[in-house]
Formats: C-alpha cells, sequence, structure tokens
C-alpha cells in the first residue's frame, strides 16, 4: 500500500512539473497560406515572409536579337527578355535579360500542301519551327538554368496596339481619362524601347530578303525581332522578404484613379469560337505600386466574361469581340469588384488589330489587298489583249496571274491565248475571293497575350475561406 501511494505521488509530481515547462514555451503564431515563418535574431518570436518565386507556368517574353537563317535541329538561337518578370512585388528578371536556346524541332510539311505550294512556283514551304530556351543570363553574370515550352501562337513579330481614346475637351473631369491616355502611351514606349535592342534590317536587306523569299526554291529564316511565350515549366526561386504590418496593410488599399495593370490572359479567346457570356481570366504580369506603396501584388487574379462577339462571316466581314473583367482576387482568398476593360494588347502585326475606345477588339482587313487584287486584273487584261497566238508577252502575263511560274511555263509552251485568258481569269478570280468573297478574319487572343488593363473604383472587399 505504501509503495503504490509513493508511485502515484511521483506520477502527480511529473505532471505537475511538465505542466510548468509548458507554460513558459511560447505559442507559434498561425502563419498565413502562401508565407512561411522564420525566427528574428532573439530567438523569441516568428516573422512571416512571402516566397518570391516564379510559378511553374509563367510565360516570358522574348524577342530573337538576330536574323536566323534555319539549318538544323540544335542550331542555337539568343534573345532578350522584353517584359520585366517579377515575383510578388519584386523584380527578379528585368527587361533586356540575354536569354539562351536552341531549335528542338522542324515540322515537315504535308503532301497536298507542297503541291499547292509548286504550283505557284515555292518549291520550298515555309516549315514549322519549335524553340526551346534553356539559360538565362542576369545582369549581374549569374547563369540561371530554365525549362520552358514555347506556347501555341508565339513565334511571331509583335506589336503593341492600344485603344482609342473618345473625342473628349479636356477639363477637370477628364483627369481620369487624361491618365489612362498617359498609361497606354507609356506602355507602348516601354514596348518600343524593349525592341530597340533586336538589330532591325536596312532597306537593303529587306529588298534582298524579299527576293530571295520569291525564287522558287530558298532558305528559311526566323526574322530578328520575333516574340516568343517561354513558359516555365519549374518554378524559379528567388528566396523571400519579410512581410511587415505596412505591406500586408497596403494590400487593402484602393488603387489610385485611372490605374492601369499589366496582366496575360489565361483564357484564350477567338471570336470563332468564344460565346458571349463564356468566362475569361487573366494574372496580373507584375505588381501595381502607388509610388513606392505596394496596392496588388504579381499574381492576382483579374475574372470577368465575354459580353459581345461577332465571328468572322463571308464577304470580307472580320470578327469583333469584347470581354470586361468583374472580380480581382488578391493571394489569400480576398475577393473584390472592379470595372475593368482592356487598354491595350500585344498582337502579331498580320492580324491588323484595332481597339476601340471602350476596349472592344476588331479584326481588320490589309490595305494592300486593293495593290494585290488590281495586279492580278491587271494580268488578267492584258491576257485577253492580245493578237492571236502572236502575242507571247500576253500569253505569259495570263499564266502569272495563275499559277506563277507554272502558269507562265504552261502559258508559253501551249502558245494559246484562249489558255493565257483562262489562266488570267483564274488569277483574278482567286484574288477576288481572297480578298473580298472569303470569310474575313477572326479575332484571336492566345493564352498568354500581354494586355493592359484599365481598373476603376473598387467596392467593399469580402473575405473569401481559403483553399487549403
Amino acid at each position: 500500500m505504501a509503495m503504490t501511494r509513493a508511485i502515484c505521488l511521483l506520477l502527480l509530481a511529473l505532471v505537475c512539473a511538465g505542466w510548468a515547462m509548458a507554460q513558459d514555451t511560447p505559442r507559434a503564431p498561425v502563419v498565413p497560406p502562401g508565407s512561411n515563418a522564420v525566427e528574428d535574431p532573439a530567438g523569441t518570436a516568428l516573422q512571416e515572409t512571402v516566397p518570391l518565386i516564379v510559378p511553374e507556368g509563367m510565360a516570358i517574353q522574348i524577342a530573337l536579337d538576330d536574323e536566323v537563317r534555319v539549318r538544323k535541329i540544335g542550331q542555337p538561337v539568343s534573345g532578350h527578355v522584353v517584359e520585366p518578370v517579377y515575383a510578388f512585388d519584386k523584380l527578379v528578371v528585368p527587361v533586356g535579360t540575354k536569354v539562351t536556346g536552341q531549335i528542338t524541332k522542324i515540322e515537315g510539311v504535308s503532301g497536298g500542301e507542297r503541291t499547292l505550294n509548286a504550283l505557284n512556283a515555292e518549291f520550298s514551304p515555309a516549315h514549322k519551327i519549335d524553340v526551346e530556351f534553356t539559360e538565362f543570363v542576369l545582369p549581374d553574370g549569374k547563369h540561371l538554368r530554365i525549362h520552358t515550352r514555347v506556347t501555341p501562337g508565339s513565334g511571331q513579330v509583335i506589336q503593341f496596339v492600344t485603344a482609342k481614346d473618345p473625342n473628349k475637351t479636356k477639363d477637370a473631369k477628364d483627369v481620369a481619362a487624361e491618365k489612362a491616355k498617359e498609361a497606354k502611351a507609356e506602355a507602348k514606349r516601354e514596348w518600343n524601347s524593349a525592341m530597340e535592342q533586336v538589330k532591325q534590317p536596312g532597306k537593303l536587306h529587306k529588298v534582298e530578303r524579299y527576293a530571295i523569299s520569291q525564287l522558287p526554291v530558298h532558305p528559311q529564316y526566323i526574322d530578328a525581332g520575333t516574340v516568343y511565350l517561354a513558359e516555365l515549366r519549374q518554378a524559379l526561386d528567388f528566396g523571400t522578404e519579410p512581410l511587415s504590418p505596412q505591406l500586408a496593410e497596403s494590400l487593402r488599399s484602393p488603387p489610385p484613379d485611372g490605374a492601369f495593370v499589366r496582366a496575360r490572359l489565361v483564357t484564350a479567346l477567338n471570336s470563332a469560337t468564344s460565346q458571349k457570356g463564356d468566362e475569361v481570366e487573366a494574372m496580373l504580369s507584375r505588381p501595381l505600386l502607388d509610388g513606392e506603396r505596394l496596392i496588388l501584388p504579381q499574381g492576382a487574379i483579374l475574372k470577368g466574361s465575354v459580353i459581345q462577339v461577332q465571328p468572322a462571316r463571308y464577304m470580307s466581314r472580320n470578327g469583333q469581340l469584347r470581354f470586361v473583367f468583374h472580380d480581382l482576387v488578391l493571394p489569400g482568398g480576398l475577393d473584390e469588384k472592379v470595372s475593368a476593360v482592356l487598354g491595350g494588347v500585344q498582337s502579331e502585326k498580320s492580324d491588323n488589330l484595332k481597339l476601340d475606345s471602350e476596349g472592344g477588339a476588331q479584326a481588320t482587313s490589309p490595305k494592300t489587298r486593293y495593290l494585290q487584287t488590281g495586279i492580278a486584273l491587271g494580268l488578267a487584261a492584258v491576257s485577253a489583249a492580245g493578237d492571236g497566238d502572236a502575242d507571247v508577252l500576253n500569253k505569259s502575263a495570263g499564266g502569272a496571274g495563275g499559277f506563277k511560274l507554272v502558269g507562265i511555263v504552261v502559258g508559253l509552251v501551249a502558245r494559246s491565248q484562249p489558255l493565257g485568258i483562262a489562266m488570267g481569269a483564274l488569277g483574278a478570280g482567286r484574288s477576288v475571293y481572297i480578298h473580298f468573297v472569303a470569310r474575313g478574319r477572326d479575332v484571336v487572343f492566345p493564352e498568354n497575350t500581354a494586355m493592359e488593363i484599365g481598373i476603376g473604383v473598387r467596392t467593399t472587399p469580402s473575405e473569401k475561406p481559403t483553399q487549403q
């Protein structure tokens, strides 16, 4: 009995000692999702930090510095970054950063396409070229390995298109409109400045390349200034930064009037396939700052919908597309209502895209279609104006209006004016159909299209539960 009492007293003493020790140990604070905690120098408290990570799937915009003559798989290529890369609020890869890579694939051309090209005296049809970028050379000389995938729709010469400004008299009420105009002009200046590093070909070089491209057999080139969207296959880690109370509080501040953000389209859009009401999503590619104060971090999400769409139709009627953003989702699940419209967008020069004052996009037809059709009609007229079968020039002109070299040879060998007239009529008819009768151009915004979006006044935020 005495032994049992002694054991109970000993256990009670141990429990009391453990409870006393637990009271002296500080409790670890709760750390918000996405942030890390590190001990401060005194070792008595924990400080929240924000990871500076460029996530997997982020698209980096790269322009080739020099013209590349395509020769073989494995051939090296080099370029530079033309849009800065941020992690949360820190610039981690500045504009001008050198990037190296290589050609990874030269796709073949189908037999049908080869036949059509041969009829047009084109025996060296263009191959689709796949490129992979593998390394950054940062301004401090550090080499950083990257794993990328070039996204569909890239590999073109790109221009920055801004929305038209409404014709208004500037007064005190139009301060926000004036700021919007300045923001769009600044975005275009930034793009032009980034592209200045490209070695622009002179007029003589352009004429030489055009002449070579018209030969039946010719090499294939990738133009200097061709822009690729290299999507990261593996995240890039640039460490962490402290999440101060001031930084956390600034994220709840409303943006200044006339604020514009830079974003990348997450949802691909096409006026031929998109429907009214379809959801649209974009991610901020750089933070929004008010002076040195952070308002919106990189990675915030804009959500919206398509409000108007018109696919391209026959008789050369082009497509139209309009969409707006109405929700802003910050890291941590903070959801706010916004009123945001498209203010500027990067698009291929060949797309002939224009934006109206409300951010609606419309494809336009190239003005060169009148010249090309006029030439085809002129060749057809020349082929019909000859004197019997004695006018060799007229027969060859009719053939040229049909299928270039093949048509010319047939017209000369056959020595038949009716055949020359028929070939000329064929060429003129094809040109009229392609430029004035066939379906027009659709508005196409591929995934990762770079945009500038104007954000209106926000309403009171509502907290959404964070998904674990």
